[in-house]
C-alpha cells in the first residue's frame, strides 16, 4: 500500500513565479534527476511543463505544474484557484494493485483516457479523499524488475 509521500503537486503560472517562491525564497534545490532543464518535462496529455524541487534533506519533492494552454484541466484549475496546491502523490509498491485496493474501498479513479494509468500514475477524485486530488506513483526507491 502507501509507502510514503512522494510529492506535493502545485500549479503555477510560470517557472519564474514558482522558482521565486520555492527556490529563491525557501531554498529548495531543483531536482535535476527528475527535471529536464531548462524547459521542464512536458506532460503532453495536459500540455503542461513539470519541474521538481527537493524539500530539505528528505525524499519528498514538490512537483510544479505549469500549463502551456488555457484549455487543459490543469489550466482550468489555475484559472479557477490561482497558484495553489493541486494534489498529493503517494509512492506505492504496485500502482495497479494498490489502485484496485483503493477502488475496492470506494474511491473513484479518474479516467485520463488512453488506459487506466499514465506514466505518472493513477489519480482519484478529490471528493473521495477530503477534497484532495490523490495520485499513486511507483516508489522510485524500489528496484526495477
Amino acid at each position: 500500500m502507501i509507502i510514503r509521500l512522494d510529492h506535493v503537486g502545485v500549479v503555477a503560472h510560470s517557472w519564474n513565479e514558482a522558482s521565486q517562491a520555492l527556490v529563491d525564497t525557501l531554498g529548495f534545490p531543483v531536482d535535476r534527476d527528475r527535471t529536464v532543464l531548462p524547459d521542464g518535462n512536458l506532460y503532453l496529455p495536459q500540455n503542461t511543463r513539470i519541474y521538481f524541487v527537493a524539500v530539505g534533506s528528505g525524499e519528498t519533492k514538490i512537483e510544479i505544474l505549469i500549463p502551456q494552454d488555457t484549455t487543459s484541466g490543469i489550466a482550468k484549475w489555475l484559472e479557477k484557484r490561482g497558484p495553489s496546491l493541486h494534489h498529493l502523490g503517494y509512492a506505492v509498491s504496485d500502482v495497479p494493485a494498490d489502485a484496485a485496493e483503493l477502488r475496492d474501498k470506494g474511491l473513484r479513479q479518474i479516467d485520463l483516457g488512453g488506459g487506466s494509468a499514465t506514466p505518472r500514475g493513477i489519480f482519484f477524485y478529490p471528493k473521495d479523499t477530503m477534497g484532495i486530488l490523490t495520485e499513486l506513483v511507483p516508489d522510485r526507491r524500489a528496484p526495477v524488475a
